[in-house]
């Protein structure tokens, strides 16, 4: 292979959308080579077999992968691994898998991001065009790879969530409606623990908007608000608030939705949502907003509205048991999905939370806790932090490295209408696969306690 090969394209993680990736790549003409190094899952690998796409685990080859015209990186892999510096230091192209399909797509593309709230807004918006009838899909940080969807290129339109891990590496990208949700501190490891950096990486968001677009934010997030005071963005803005109602955007008060885009009005009662919490009126109005951008009448929105189910792990109730009832948020990987979760309930709370700290601040959940946890059952190796800040504010707090253990400890401490809540404000890979794992076991774990 020739130095800088101008045709070869080395996709780093062999996951859905390195695949995906590594497959657009073939399509297009590219000479591809994936490397993981880490062991590729049956599937995956036997997909590249199947496409004679040449590949490695367990390693990266050095000599190839700094030989590649471009690289398409794995958002798993952080900017600070040595290879990734060194590809960097010598001028090689790093992007991600959303960058490179946008290239290959003349569909249009709603993106969204934000610290909390992406997955049930994206889903949510998605539901809303393909229950419409538009030719939609859905790709990006959720279901099937983006670049594998671009290989045939049959939508008209793409919903899609996309993590501040991808946005770093985005560059030409452009969306047609874009969606930001909120920014709070989370994934701090992965930026030099500086807040600033986590906030540029999620307004990469708007980095190619042109004034037709639609910029839909919720101005009342402080970071959102004291970063558009200083840069003006010249989209068409539609700002979300529970505090002021403006010309165009939405604004909730009283139960109420009231949404404008340019001359065109949608109110909504929020009883109607099949989503609750105040959270959830914020990812709603986002969805909304995108659906009347692309043209959605009242009726189809209303309509659409009425059939959504949210994805599993996101304040999903699990079960009733001696009147208490369980609750599994374990998508809840940061303090403020935490905060969110705690506000949804009025009755005494038994909180399970921890796992692998991401630097995390507890002090934003401070009162609710004292409010109204009963008991913390920390489930997690390392426990230290919460236990630190929790030890002295919560009557109850037990430790535990067992998922039916908490869901035993937790029997134990409730009363009738008590939640016990799955919320772990952590990562979940110190005990598990990952978040879903963590919402399948206890999922389960309550379910063996139904006699």
């Amino acid at each position: 292979m020739n130095p800088q090969d101008s045709s070869k394209i080395v996709v780093l993680g062999g996951g859905e959308s390195g695949v995906g990736a590594a497959l657009l790549a073939q399509a297009k003409g590219f000479d591809v080579f994936l490397s993981d190094k880490g062991v590729l899952s049956d599937e995956y690998r036997g997909i590249l077999h199947a496409h004679n796409i040449p590949f490695e685990e367990g390693k990266h080859t050095e000599t190839i992968i700094l030989s590649a015209k471009e690289v398409i990186k794995s958002p798993g892999i952080p900017d600070q691994v040595p290879l990734i510096k060194q590809l960097y230091e010598q001028g090689t192209p790093v992007i991600s898998e959303i960058e490179f399909a946008s290239r290959y797509t003349k569909a249009k593309t709603i993106a969204i991001t934000g610290s909390n709230g992406k997955t049930t807004t994206t889903l949510l918006t998605y539901h809303l065009l393909k229950s419409a009838g538009v030719n939609v899909g859905l790709a990006g940080n959720i279901g099937e790879s983006f670049a594998k969807q671009v290989i045939n290129d049959t939508f008209d339109w793409f919903v899609l969530e996309i993590s501040s891990f991808q946005l770093d590496n985005m560059y030409g990208f452009k969306a047609d409606v874009a969606i930001l949700l909120n920014i709070t501190p989370d994934h701090l490891d992965r930026y030099e623990y500086t807040f600033q950096k986590y906030v540029d990486s999620k307004f990469r968001l708007l980095q190619n908007l042109q004034p037709t677009d639609d910029f839909i934010y919720f101005v009342d997030n402080k970071p959102i608000a004291f970063e558009l005071a200083k840069k003006s963005f010249k989209v068409n803005h539609l700002p979300i608030s529970f505090l002021k109602k403006g010309k165009n955007g939405g604004f909730f008060k009283a139960e109420s939705l009231h949404l404008t885009r340019n001359t065109r009005t949608f109110d909504l009662d929020a009883n109607e949502l099949p989503i609750k919490g105040p959270h959830n009126a914020i990812n709603a109005m986002a969805a909304i907003l995108a659906s009347m951008a692309v043209g959605l009448s009242d009726e189809q929105i209303k309509n659409g509205l009425m059939t959504f189910q949210n994805a599993a792990h996101r304040l999903e109730p699990v079960a009733q048991i001696n009147k208490i009832n369980f609750v599994n948020d374990s998508k809840a990987t940061n303090v403020d999905s935490v905060f969110y979760a705690l506000s949804s309930f009025n009755t005494p709370i038994i909180w399970i939370a921890g796992g692998l700290d991401k630097g995390n601040d507890y002090t934003p959940i401070e009162p609710l806790v004292r409010q109204k946890v009963k008991a913390l059952i920390c489930l997690g190796k390392d426990n230290s932090k919460l236990l630190s800040f929790f030890a002295s504010i919560v009557p109850v707090v037990i430790e535990t490295q067992d998922v039916t253990e908490a869901v035993r400890h937790a029997l134990s401490l409730g009363q009738p209408n008590d939640i016990a809540l799955l919320s772990p404000a952590c990562a979940s890979f110190d005990l598990f696969k990952n978040y879903e794992d963590r919402g399948e076991q206890f999922k389960a774990a309550v379910r063996s306690f139904i006699s």
